[in-house]
């Protein structure tokens, strides 16, 4: 993934902060990819120093995110 797509795709992620079905008819229109695949992209990409340089607050925001539902995840396993 090049630095342009990372910042790209934070881009995004500010324009569309919450999830909602319009949230899915623009990633699919933008990224050609479903939702899905989307996030799983985006996981990978806020873990780069390209991402973290670009965006700092938006990639800890999103980071912290992760996490919390992780742990939720877990909590729920557990």
């Amino acid at each position: 993934m090049t630095s342009d797509e990372i910042v790209e795709m934070l881009d995004f992620e500010e324009q569309w902060p919450r999830w909602s079905g319009r949230k899915d008819e623009a990633i699919r229109a933008r990224f050609n990819v479903t939702p899905a695949r989307y996030f799983q992209i985006l996981n990978r990409a806020i873990e780069t120093r390209e991402a973290l340089e670009a965006r700092p607050m938006l990639v800890r925001r999103l980071r912290r995110r992760r996490e919390r539902a992780r742990a939720e995840q877990a909590r729920r396993a557990g």
